[in-house]
């Protein structure tokens, strides 16, 4: 064992946690180990194995620190961010990256010597006085094609509690493999806490060191700033999977049963926040094996994933009884549950849009909260935070997949695009192929803002396979790295676009909120060729008699031939305008941009030129029947 950190580690180690560290016969994980805690100087370090009395400790810890503190249900805690600790930093979230290698526009870069120089300033000392705690974990099943392992330093038990809520245990892999093992780190501080709260947001960092596949993260405790190995993690992957020939990204998996439950076929799904990601993968009838990060790897010809996590870490915000039935049950069950920024009363957590009556007063993100009650600027403060969390075991909801553990993943068949759009795509269509799939569906997702979320309504964000606030990559590379990953694949999954937010005139919604159950049950026949598609100039759309037949079957409803041709006319100008935007921004902002992309787009809008000629703006898709396009 390296012998620099050798004495500092046992001053700081109990006896039982510093032979926890010499079992594991790895002289670079004790140099990394030991270079940080000579630098942040904890008081005590706490070594967490696979062992359920390691991960009780942890608990315990938070509980004890005032980190959580417990609700009236058995297993529930609560935990609360500081009033300016609420989201993810992206301006604060940048890439350390080296004078001789550059990741494009649009990426939030540093140079790599003066990030460094800055994190480490701000890391000195910063545990004074707190208990480190070190973690094994694995992003994916353990022992699979699939797994990453990770080390993450936190002084922060509610972080540790949630990496151990999120994802396996693997000690025992790092003492099995020794100093074989290749893993990515983490270093995270809440720095000063006032009230339990992180006090210096405004010297709040979160870098990211490529090089050297390590993430730092100080003056913060929101669990996307902090829990390394979420979204800090799939940038990491991002790059590793581009050197690998595998693609790390930003979906959910679920299984869709086919007719009569006989089969199920798995999708994966990327959707911007607020589009409908989470509630596509936690539809009635189906199953879900992962609602955030997905890796994809080919084996035998095929393509595989796997859920790097083993649990959520979703927004709570309009979670009810009526509309998400599994979800609520899990929330108001005794289990292990963290919730995160709600209001609380009576031990009691509550939340925008639960469809209770919201309390008079209760404890909040604010401190003591009451009704009309704002901030030092008179901004009304919220009864709970519209970002508000909760963090649960996948395995206590009812619908979840069976496969959650398979090491080998499962596999995919139909990959799902989705954003929120009111006037161009249909609610559900299909590519006419992999690379249109690639191209016109997933490089071309666009998401409307939202007057609730940014105070401007209808701004679409350019967000390309919703990945783009974690690329690592160029988005140039990362496209052709779509575009090359199924070239020996016989039979690639199946790309679908869907939109559920697609309005008329007068700005009502066309589609309900069950309808996605329909479209997933048409993307499933579809991918197994066992129903019909009509051929348009950007893809293939349902039948009226097929999805009238699935209305009734699905949601035991009529579906009228007025409802169709309002969700599935082709709205051709939007669709050129759409084209438009696109080729604009590749040209001007992505130097790198392979060629197909221009030479797939200009086709599609040919094809949508001519289609308006012959047709006018407004197509029904029945008129397509007889083109071959």
């Amino acid at each position: 064992m390296a012998k620099k950190y050798t004495e500092l580690l046992k001053e700081k180690c109990s006896q039982g946690s510093y032979e926890k560290l010499e079992q594991l016969k790895n002289p670079d994980l004790f140099n990394f180990i030991g270079k940080y805690v000579e630098l942040c100087a904890p008081q005590s370090i706490f070594v967490r194995t696979d062992s359920s009395k390691d991960i009780e400790y942890i608990r315990n810890r938070a509980k004890e620190l005032g980190e959580e503190r417990e609700l009236l249900i058995e297993g529930h805690t609560v935990h609360f961010d500081g009033y300016f600790d609420q989201a993810r930093d992206k301006e604060n979230t940048k890439f350390l990256v080296p004078g001789d290698i550059s990741l494009g526009p649009g990426i939030n870069s540093l140079n790599r010597e003066e990030g460094l120089k800055e994190i480490r300033e701000l890391l000195r000392n910063a545990m004074q006085g707190k208990e480190l705690y070190i973690l094994f974990l694995s992003l994916g099943p353990v022992d699979s094609d699939f797994s990453i392992y990770a080390v993450q330093l936190t002084d922060s038990a509610y972080v540790a509690h949630s990496e151990d809520i999120l994802y396996r245990p693997a000690y025992e892999v790092f003492r099995r493999e020794g100093p074989r093992i290749k893993f990515f780190k983490y270093v995270h501080s809440a720095g000063e806490l006032e009230n339990n709260v992180s006090k210096n947001v405004d010297k709040r960092r979160i870098y990211i060191d490529f090089r050297d596949n390590i993430v730092y993260s100080v003056n913060t405790q929101y669990g996307g700033n902090t829990i390394g190995l979420k979204k800090l993690s799939l940038r990491l992957a991002i790059r590793k999977a581009d050197g690998e020939g595998w693609l790390a990204e930003h979906m959910f998996v679920m299984g869709v049963y086919g007719p009569d439950n006989r089969r199920k076929t798995y999708f994966t799904g990327a959707f911007p926040s607020f589009c409908g990601k989470t509630s596509t993968c936690m539809v009635k009838g189906e199953s879900i094996l992962g609602d955030d990060i997905a890796y994809l790897r080919k084996r035998e010809g095929k393509v595989f994933s796997v859920n790097v996590e083993r649990g959520i870490f979703g927004i709570i915000k309009n979670v009810n009884a009526k509309d998400d039935p599994l979800i609520w049950k899990a929330l108001t069950t005794p289990g292990e549950i963290i919730f995160s920024n709600v209001l609380v009363n009576g031990g009691v957590p509550f939340w925008q849009g639960d469809g209770r009556v919201t309390p008079e007063e209760g404890i909040n993100f604010s401190g003591k909260w009451f009704k009309n009650k704002t901030d030092e600027k008179g901004k009304p403060i919220p009864c709970s935070h519209p970002n508000a969390r909760y963090t649960l075991p996948l395995k206590s909801l009812k619908n979840s997949d069976p496969e959650l553990e398979n090491p080998r993943g499962v596999e995919v068949k139909g990959i799902i695009y989705g954003g929120r759009d009111s006037d161009t795509w249909p609610p559900v269509f299909e590519s006419f192929n992999w690379a249109h799939g690639v191209i016109t569906i997933a490089s071309s997702l666009e998401s409307e803002t939202t007057a609730a979320t940014l105070g401007r309504e209808g701004v679409r964000k350019f967000n390309p396979m919703a990945n783009l606030d974690f690329l690592s990559i160029s988005i140039g590379k990362y496209i052709q790295n779509h575009l090359e990953f199924i070239k020996d694949i016989e039979k690639p999954p199946v790309i679908f676009g869907v939109n559920y937010f697609l309005k008329d005139k007068s700005g009502n919604y066309l589609t309900g909120m069950q309808d996605k159950r329909v479209w997933l049950k048409w993307m499933e026949l579809r991918v197994h060729n066992e129903i019909g598609a009509i051929k348009t100039p950007i893809g293939l759309f349902p039948p009226y008699e097929e999805v009238k037949k699935l209305f009734k079957k699905v949601l035991h409803k009529d579906y009228s031939q007025e409802d169709y041709f309002k969700q599935f006319t082709l709205r051709i100008p939007e669709n050129l305008a759409k084209i438009e935007r696109i080729v604009k921004i590749y040209k001007e902002k992505v130097p790198d941009a392979p060629e197909i992309l221009f030479k797939i787009l200009g086709e599609q809008k040919k094809k949508l030129e001519e289609a308006r000629i012959k047709y006018g703006d407004y197509v029904v898709p029945a008129l397509f029947l007889r083109e071959k396009f």
